[in-house]
């Protein structure tokens, strides 16, 4: 069968990673989580101290930036290392969530991460998720999701997934980390955060799991058969 390019972008926890996860397995696909990246980098200009604000500093800094996904044998799934370091949970933290969008809006920045997203769907049979996968990475796409789901309902989502790894987290602090982070990445100046034309748009407010993947497999199939002719 036809192996395509599958993208899905939208707004931070809509649930895109764990979807790409889902079709990505199902598939038989590579999962590449382009976030993932944006966030090791963040996480690199953290622990160095480097400036973000100076084009200098982050082009300096960036020459000892290595990114690899790498297999993990339990799970099944790739892993961010960062400089041979496995950094899958330490991206995950708060701290880094707070910085990622101002690092990503960088140019040298995106140039850098793009360029490896590029090549890393050069023989296709892959699942991207992120911000401008659809409309910057792979613009000829066979098949583009955009995610978006209700505010309320995405910090209930994201409070979940760090209240159980820092209890002191509050839900407010959690909203302000959402909304500054969708303004951000909606109105950079680099590759802002905006649905591709030929996208099609999946709000899962309401929808669980099961019924989510089903409704986009048939998306897939659908994909597959229109590029098949």
């Amino acid at each position: 069968m036809k192996k395509i390019i599958i993208t899905i972008d939208g707004y931070s926890s809509c649930g895109k990673s764990t979807l790409a996860k889902q079709l990505a397995k199902k598939l038989n696909y590579t999962y590449i989580d382009s976030g993932a990246m944006y966030r090791a980098i963040t996480l690199y200009f953290i622990q160095n101290r480097i400036d973000w604000q100076s084009h200098e500093a982050v082009a300096a800094a960036l020459r000892d930036v290595h990114l690899d996904f790498v297999p993990n044998s339990l799970t099944g799934l790739s892993e961010m290392y960062l400089n041979n370091e496995n950094v899958e949970h330490l991206i995950r933290e708060m701290v880094v969530a707070e910085k990622v969008s101002e690092v990503a809006a960088v140019k040298e920045v995106r140039d850098l991460a793009v360029a490896q997203q590029k090549k890393m769907g050069a023989r296709k049979g892959i699942v991207m998720d992120g911000r401008d996968i659809g409309t910057v990475v792979f613009p000829h796409a066979e098949l583009k999701i955009f995610m978006t789901a209700e505010i309320a309902i995405r910090v209930q989502r994201r409070f979940k997934e760090i209240y159980e790894k820092n209890r002191n987290i509050t839900l407010e602090e959690v909203k302000q980390n959402l909304e500054l982070r969708d303004y951000i990445d909606a109105n950079r100046e680099i590759s802002p955060l905006r649905k591709a034309d030929d996208a099609i748009i999946l709000d899962n407010s309401h929808l669980n799991l099961e019924d989510q993947l089903q409704l986009v497999m048939q998306w897939v199939e659908d994909a597959i058969m229109a590029h098949s002719s």
